[in-house]
């Protein structure tokens, strides 16, 4: 899936590649007003890895993901397990997946990865065969055609996972080789269906090449790849919902960057398949253990910072927790545990978007007297013309607003809502908490 990078030195090479000074990365807050409106059901999908489950398991997970108000789901076809030898395929749980997914009514991105064994450039004996690209690009093309042709009520297909980074492209990161799979990809796609969606395969965190170093979007982009015009992909996972270090709040900052790169360079869609964390116990892997109100908390964050920034979907991970077959961290990722019940974050995220409501304008920054210096606050309004803040701080204790009479605080992680009406003074006090709170008059 993906490994958390050292963080300081990721953070130093990362300022020097988009051009950022280092002393630009302070701890501070951020208020935020979003360019464009949202539609969540347009906007938010998940991933769901379907076929770790029985059919009437999926079909209770597609359910809970409807009572969000969600339709886009991203799943995972690999291609070893689809076609054992070569052209002979292995396509009846598929088959009933997608049969099921178009009965739900629900919005599929569907990616393919990993080699099959009679195409994979893996050396002999290889324990990890499917981790190497294919021989031929070809092989791969014809595959993803085939799919296509089977499986035309997918609204999108994105080509491989994480390519720039070992663990999904071995023995190491290719921009040329890569830029290859995806032309012959995309050239097979479009023979079924030129108007979907082709979506570059979803790279490790903003891009980077850990073995050969800088930025593979950007590699790619020398060598034209924008011609495609296929949907751009990333997935910006970070320690801490606004980056990787207390002390260095940058997940704003580059995703601004890498966006704006992106824009500049012609890319029309740019989409986040993956983010989110792991609630796990231990033993640490990797990330640090937060827990599952930890996993509720910064999921509610990150959300609330990506709607305002310039993606045109986002994909969190995951919607189920895994079995065994996971590593021990990966096995919770889920919005529900494997039984398909609500975990806190389901819960949370349940009530974040109510509160919210189904679709949002961009709102209008509220005067404060008082605005505490580790603040993030997004503003919002609703089609009916209420106005929302949604904000939290590590350290401050209280925000202060001039102009504002009456509100309503609410609590998406109890649900509670507490009335504020405005002091003698004209002011309105509001609590602020480390977790996300929506302020709605």
């Amino acid at each position: 899936m993906h490994v958390w990078l050292k963080s300081r030195s990721f953070l130093v090479a990362l300022a020097a590649l988009f051009g950022l000074a280092c002393s630009s990365l302070q701890a501070s807050g951020l208020q935020l007003v979003p360019e464009r409106s949202l539609a969540w059901k347009d906007f938010l999908g998940v991933n769901a890895h379907f076929l770790w489950f029985e059919p009437q398991a999926y079909q209770q997970q597609m359910s809970m993901l409807q009572k969000l108000g969600l339709e886009w789901v991203r799943v995972d076809i690999h291609w070893d397990r689809h076609e054992t030898s070569e052209e002979v395929y292995r396509l009846q749980e598929l088959d009933l997946l997608m049969d099921e997914i178009s009965k739900k009514k629900l919005k599929s991105l569907v990616y393919v990865v990993g080699s099959a064994g009679h195409a994979t450039s893996a050396p002999p004996g290889s324990p990890t065969p499917d981790q190497y690209p294919p021989r031929k690009p070809e092989m791969f093309g014809k595959f993803m055609y085939r799919l296509a042709s089977r499986y035309q009520g997918v609204d999108a297909w994105q080509v491989w996972n994480e390519p720039n980074i070992p663990a999904y492209w071995r023995p190491a990161e290719n921009p040329k080789a890569y830029g290859e799979l995806l032309l012959t990809s995309v050239q097979a796609l479009r023979l079924v269906d030129p108007d979907k969606p082709v979506v570059m395969g979803g790279m490790a965190y903003y891009s980077q090449m850990p073995v050969k170093g800088g930025l593979m979007l950007e590699a790619l982009g020398g060598l034209g790849v924008q011609k495609l015009d296929t949907v751009v992909a990333y997935h910006p996972y970070t320690q801490k919902p606004e980056g990787n270090e207390a002390k260095l709040p940058d997940f704003v900052q580059h995703a601004r960057q890498l966006n704006a790169m992106l824009r500049g360079a012609g890319v029309k869609e740019i989409w986040a398949t993956e983010w989110g964390w792991s609630s796990y116990e231990g033993p640490k892997e990797e990330q640090a253990i937060i827990g599952r109100e930890g996993q509720a908390d910064y999921v509610l964050r990150r959300l609330a910072l990506m709607s305002a920034l310039d993606y045109d979907r986002i994909f969190l991970f995951a919607l189920s927790d895994l079995d065994s077959r996971a590593t021990v961290r990966d096995r919770q990722y889920g919005l529900l545990d494997l039984q398909g019940r609500a975990k806190p974050v389901y819960t949370a995220l349940a009530s974040f978007l109510r509160t919210m409501g189904p679709e949002l304008e961009p709102g209008s920054l509220p005067a404060m007297a008082t605005a505490p210096e580790d603040l993030y606050s997004i503003s919002w309004q609703k089609p009916d013309g209420k106005q929302l803040l949604v904000f939290w701080g590590n350290k401050s204790k209280k925000l202060v607003l001039k102009n504002i009479a009456q509100a309503t605080l609410h609590n998406p992680f109890t649900d509670d809502r507490l009335p504020l009406e405005n002091s003698a003074t004209g002011l309105l006090e509001v609590p602020v908490a480390s977790h996300v709170q929506i302020l709605e008059w």
